[in-house]
């Protein structure tokens, strides 16, 4: 891959939480404005992963890492700046969405309003703009601050969508997306990253092999912790080198 078109460039990642070896001698290139799925059965480390971008591995107190993770020419494994900013560059989708508990508007305003933005009509512009980006405004426009809780599922993960995007990333890592969605929904929130990947690197954590084929561009395929396979998607999915993969592609296992 052109590194000058990478966004993100894992090293020789290594991570071990207690004893147990989680992901071994990781090495990806992430392309910039791709959508990058990450692909393979449960348990095989892509959650893990994807948590290593944004450092939410650190959650984790018995967790030991080696290696790098490059974000704009910098390692954020051995950064001295402040994790929080980190996170900032980066918007997350969680599998079941986790709207605040508060109203529709206030879930995209919060992180506005924390960063110091507390101008009415700029807040209302915003709003109204990340909630469109989300394919939501539409449907919402009219119960702003009706509470969030009161949305359906769906619209649930599209508002955690634009409440990601607020904070202006330049990086959307979703995991599992659309595992708690119904078919439509699900397909709504799949044309949104075909959408959005003209502006945001997107990583995409499933295990499902249709919703990749569907959306991706770039594919790694991981199983018990190693990448066994990554390639652009069709040639991933056309000529894939591994007999491992081809068996994976056919359905002889999951």
């Amino acid at each position: 891959m052109d590194m000058e078109n990478t966004k993100i460039q894992i090293k020789n990642l290594n991570l071990w939480i207690g004893k147990q070896q989680i992901l071994k001698n990781i090495n990806i290139n992430i392309p910039e404005n791709k959508i990058t799925v990450i692909l393979g059965p449960s348990g095989c480390g892509k959650t893990t992963l994807l948590k290593t971008l944004n450092r939410l591995t650190d959650l984790y107190p018995d967790m030991k890492i080696d290696g790098s993770v490059i974000i704009d020419d910098e390692d954020i494994l051995h950064t001295n700046k402040q994790i929080e900013n980190l996170r900032k560059k980066m918007g997350l989708l969680s599998q079941r969405p986790f709207p605040l508990p508060m109203s529709i508007y206030n879930n995209v305003a919060f992180a506005l309003k924390i960063s110091g933005r507390r101008n009415k009509k700029m807040l209302d512009g915003r709003v109204e703009r990340y909630l469109k980006q989300a394919n939501l405004w539409d449907e919402v426009k009219d119960r702003l601050h009706q509470p969030a809780s009161k949305l359906s599922i769906g619209q649930q993960q599209r508002l955690c969508l634009a409440r990601g995007l607020s904070v202006d990333p330049e990086i959307i890592l979703a995991d599992e997306p659309t595992s708690a969605l119904d078919p439509l929904s699900s397909a709504a929130i799949e044309k949104k990253f075909l959408e959005l990947k003209q502006h945001y690197t997107i990583v995409v954590v499933t295990h499902g092999l249709h919703q990749a084929q569907r959306i991706a561009d770039h594919v790694v395929y991981m199983y018990l912790g190693e990448v066994v396979e990554q390639a652009p998607a069709q040639e991933f999915f056309e000529n894939p080198k591994q007999e491992m993969t081809k068996q994976f592609i056919q359905g002889l296992f999951d």
